[in-house]
């Protein structure tokens, strides 16, 4: 139980992530963390709504509602009733773009019972790629001449990961949701908006870092791309610019406050503040203490990478190949860009599955069997890694590329895919799997240089996130492939703490969020420096792995053409 003294603030940081979700209990007059609960989605784990082979992933908004109040309801309930009633705030971070569509009462569609098992009425997770064809129609339209380039301040490139080639993607497919979808809204707006009672349209507040990134919203252009552009993407968009949003909140801001319905609902005080909801990964680099020009890696499933700068450093150009540039994304005073893989931790789930199909199969086959497929699998990554920094890698170890997922920076490309080369009857296991932590490491290592290339200054970098914390294999491989110290932090909840420092600011107990974090934030836990013997052959590999995805690329520009030939 908890004996804080009675006149301690609390919030909570909720960080909504692809498989669970987590809620945190921080002290915001200290920092100090209190307790945290984790619930998974319990349809989203028995895989309903997704087909993974064709990049198709659908959560159900029941899920995300089951979980939370699980969660919530469950973290409280290991802490004293004076930290319950003591709570002032509550800050949300989501993955995205992760948008649903939303009726003309602001309800996801799938919430209704004519729509309740539609995956076309769920929210469309970020890494679904079904709508590819339509990111390539908004790049050919916004670079045709014809239209405002709406790409120009996310990098030149929009992704079939982002927001309006989801609407437009899903709208086509489905008659029914495009009819019956007054208009669509990312998860992060719609959390804050559930807990505080605004989900109406007309009450509703948009994150600067949603808008910002993913639909293309920015202050020169008057916010949302025009109805015409819109239009162009799709004519089941027609109208839908009158029916979105002008307006845009930074996260110190205040979405609303805790409704009657959900304090009785999750054992909280009425009233309490809710923060404007935003990205994890942006939430994450606050939790971890960046400023200006720390470039934080959110090390999970995939990597999202924020760097902070100092507007004045960017002035008027704009970064090509990355994910948006959005004053006020993360810390509402620095310029953010956005950047990131598409796959990271799921390269590594991939090669385990592989390497456990005949294992699970075998034990379904013989139930009697000693150990069970579990047992097994807890222990396969932490074997391979053991085995692979001890093997080491030289010039017979085989080169990856980390795009099974696609491509998110440099110069998003969803098309892409993976490879390993170089095998010959001697690559092992943990050989491969060496090579594909390698091509993890190359393609943080692109970010980066991505980043420099461009005049744009990398200070520090700072990885979060679950790999982060458990592997120091990877870590270290990191650290030696970037060529850069990379420091870890504490906190192994920095997104929901990243969300927590946000609701104190809204609850009012900082100023600004810059006073809350000097508090707040994670102190750093521990530092991996780049090995100097290996440099050499760093930079050689590295060579190979962009010489690799070159070809890669003109494999894939090879088959889109051959798809527009069979049109």
């Amino acid at each position: 139980m908890d004996t804080l003294k009675t006149h301690h603030q609390h919030v909570i940081g909720l960080d909504f992530g692809s498989d669970s979700v987590r809620a945190l209990v921080v002290n915001a007059d200290t920092g100090k963390e209190v307790s945290s609960s984790v619930v998974y989605y319990p349809r989203w784990i028995k895989g309903l709504y997704c087909q993974p082979d064709q990049y198709h992933f659908r959560h159900h908004p029941q899920d995300y509602l089951d979980a939370m109040t699980d969660a919530i309801q469950e973290v409280l309930s290991t802490v004293s009733p004076t930290v319950t009633s003591s709570v002032v705030g509550i800050g949300v971070d989501t993955t995205g773009s992760t948008p649903a569509p939303i009726d003309e009462n602001g309800t996801i569609l799938a919430l209704l019972p004519e729509f309740e098992n539609s995956p076309n009425a769920m929210f469309v997770l970020w890494k679904d790629h079904t709508s590819v064809t339509k990111a390539d129609l908004i790049n050919e339209l916004a670079h045709s001449g014809t239209y405002t380039d709406y790409t120009r301040y996310i990098g030149g490139v929009y992704s079939s990961e982002w927001f309006w080639a989801k609407a437009a993607w899903v709208s086509e497919q489905d008659e029914q949701v495009a009819k019956r979808a007054y208009s669509w809204v990312e998860l992060c707006d719609w959390i804050p908006a559930i807990l505080s009672g605004n989900q109406h349209p007309q009450k509703l507040r948009r994150s600067i870092c949603a808008a910002g990134h993913k639909a293309m919203w920015h202050d020169s252009w008057g916010g949302l791309p025009d109805q015409a552009f819109l239009s162009a993407i799709s004519p089941t968009l027609d109208g839908i610019r009158d029916r979105m949003f002008s307006d845009v909140f930074t996260s110190d801001q205040v979405a609303g406050y805790i409704s009657k319905e959900w304090a009785e609902r999750l054992g909280l005080p009425e009233g309490i503040a809710i923060a404007i909801g935003e990205f994890d990964c942006h939430m994450g680099a606050v939790g971890a203490g960046a400023g200006a020009n720390d470039l934080v890696k959110v090390i999970g499933t995939s990597t999202c990478d924020i760097l902070m700068v100092e507007a004045e450093q960017v002035g008027d150009r704009t970064i090509h190949g990355i994910c948006g540039q959005v004053e006020g994304s993360a810390m509402p005073e620095l310029l953010a860009l956005e950047a990131g893989q598409s796959a990271f931790g799921d390269m590594y789930a991939w090669f385990k599955n592989v390497l456990m199909w005949p294992l699970q199969a075998y034990v379904e086959r013989n139930p009697d069997f000693a150990l069970t497929a579990e047992e097994i699998t807890s222990d396969l990554l932490p074997m391979l890694s053991e085995a692979a920094e001890q093997q080491g890698i030289d010039q017979y170890t085989p080169v990856a590329m980390d795009w099974l997922n696609g491509r998110r920076t440099p110069y998003a490309n969803q098309r892409l895919k993976g490879a390993i080369c170089d095998l010959n009857l001697g690559s092992a296991s943990p050989a491969i799997f060496s090579a594909l932590v390698e091509s993890t490491a190359h393609g943080a290592k692109a970010i980066v240089d991505c980043f420099i290339e461009q005049d744009v200054t990398v200070e520090r970098v700072i990885a979060i996130g679950g790999i982060a914390q458990k592997s120091p294999y990877v870590m270290q491989m990191c650290a030696d492939v970037i060529g850069r110290e990379i420091v870890v932090v504490e906190s192994e909840q920095c997104c929901a703490l990243g969300a927590a420092i946000f609701a104190a600011v809204a609850a009012g107990v900082y100023p600004n969020t810059k006073a809350a974090q000097s508090v707040m934030a994670s102190p750093v836990r521990q530092a991996y420096l780049p090995n100097p013997e290996v440099q050499a052959m760093r930079a050689e590999r590295y060579a190979t792995y962009r010489q690799l995805g070159q070809h890669m690329e003109q494999l894939a520009e090879f088959h889109q053409s051959q798809e527009r030939d069979n049109v």
